[in-house]
């Protein structure tokens, strides 16, 4: 069972109320094994002073119930978990010595042999929990020698017999104060078991967001860099064609500004969660603008998937290949293949004049692409580039999967 490894106890505020709530039980439940152990403590000793009605009996009670309110107090420390570090040295030595006290005066208290020393036996295993693991079990070792040496030292050094007045008393003094160290140390196994899941939902919830906002980066990086391109290429022609032919030039500023509008509508749909894409629309788009910026581009198209999710994905790849063939090079060829058969989909894009600034999978650097790798593969697809001289690749294909209906 690992130790708690720096002294930060749980914050509140981090903590979901389950969290909170599990603390309490945890709390209550040490606290409850205390104040048992506490009590038949006190109803042993307060039987040997009804016995013998020595002052050192009453001395001893007093001192088991100031021990008892500071055992109750220092179970709150224990929220830190095992090997969580001590609290202030105050508190500590306010534990230790009226336990001490209770053991000196039990071993010339007659009758007392047999549970003076369990005060200190209960603080030690209070204290044990925060110390780190070697330290704890040499603590524990120490304290239960102790314990046990404290009978025999009071029968052997001082001629008290072993004896009580409530034998049945001591007795189950001994079974619970046996059991003590396992309750302790069990409850916070327990306890550090449910502060460390909630710490790992936190964790999950936080990847989650980040998750969301990598596809909602990617998403803004396929609307906008598709029709910025493609916005930069037409107001380019109509200002080549404003000279000589002012109509021509006309239509695509006119073009430019229902592309300006539908990139502002689909960026709004992003925003508002309900952007949907058109395979069909996103191919005859494709044709359109490659077509538009002088590369002669060849639609061949089978029947389309069936499933909803690989639709939208392979729509989102033809868009952002057609973005990297207008920013990546100056093509004059162009050819989008798709086709369907029972064993799945395949997509094809092929571009020649490539950019010679290719990395090692021999396409220009881009981000959309890596993006789309992640997308592709989320559907079990998988997606390939390569490049023969000048002549750049994209191919993707997505089996049929299991489960999907058309």
């Amino acid at each position: 069972m690992p130790d708690a490894p720096t002294r930060e106890s749980p914050r509140p505020h981090g903590q979901a109320r389950s969290v909170h709530t599990t603390w309490t039980y945890t709390l209550g439940s040490i606290v409850f094994f205390f104040v048992v152990l506490d009590s038949i403590l006190l109803s042993v000793a307060a039987a040997n002073f009804a016995a013998a009605e020595d002052p050192r009996d009453a001395a001893l009670i007093v001192l088991i119930l100031v021990c008892a309110a500071i055992h109750v107090r220092y179970c709150w420390f224990l929220r830190v978990g095992r090997g969580g570090g001590m609290p202030r040295l105050a508190w500590t030595v306010a534990l230790i010595v009226p336990a001490v006290a209770v053991w000196l005066l039990g071993l010339v208290t007659p009758g007392a042999g047999l549970f003076a020393a369990f005060p200190l036996w209960m603080s030690v295993n209070a204290i044990a929990p925060l110390l780190p693991r070697a330290r704890r079990w040499t603590v524990l070792v120490a304290g239960a020698a102790v314990t046990l040496a404290h009978p025999l030292l009071a029968s052997s050094a001082f001629g008290h017999p072993l004896e009580a007045s409530g034998p049945s008393g001591v007795w189950l003094l001994f079974a619970y104060g046996a059991m003590l160290p396992m309750m302790v140390l069990s409850s916070l196994w327990w306890w550090e078991i449910v502060v460390t899941l909630d710490r790992h939902r936190s964790v999950a919830a936080e990847l989650a967001v980040a998750h969301e906002r990598l596809r909602f980066a990617s998403d803004l990086h396929d609307i906008q860099g598709h029709h910025l391109q493609v916005i930069a290429l037409k107001s380019e022609l109509a200002e080549r064609l404003l000279s000589i032919d002012p109509d021509a030039a006309r239509e695509h500023l006119h073009e430019t500004r229902l592309i300006a509008k539908r990139a502002l509508e689909e960026t709004r749909s992003l925003v508002a969660g309900y952007r949907e894409v058109d395979l069909a629309t996103e191919l005859e788009n494709a044709r359109e603008v490659l077509t538009a910026s002088g590369a002669d581009c060849a639609l061949e198209l089978g029947a389309l998937p069936t499933d909803i999710e690989v639709r939208r994905v392979l729509a989102l790849v033809v868009r952002e290949a057609t973005t990297n063939i207008l920013r990546h090079s100056t093509a004059s060829r162009a050819a989008i293949t798709l086709a369907t058969s029972a064993a799945g989909s395949t997509l094809e894009v092929v571009n020649n004049a490539a950019s010679p600034a290719t990395d090692a999978l021999g396409h220009a650097p881009s981000s959309g692409l890596t993006g789309l790798r992640d997308r592709v593969a989320a559907i079990g697809g998988h997606l390939d580039t390569e490049s023969d001289g000048d002549t750049f690749v994209l191919r993707v294909f997505v089996a049929v999967r299991a489960g999907v209906d058309a």
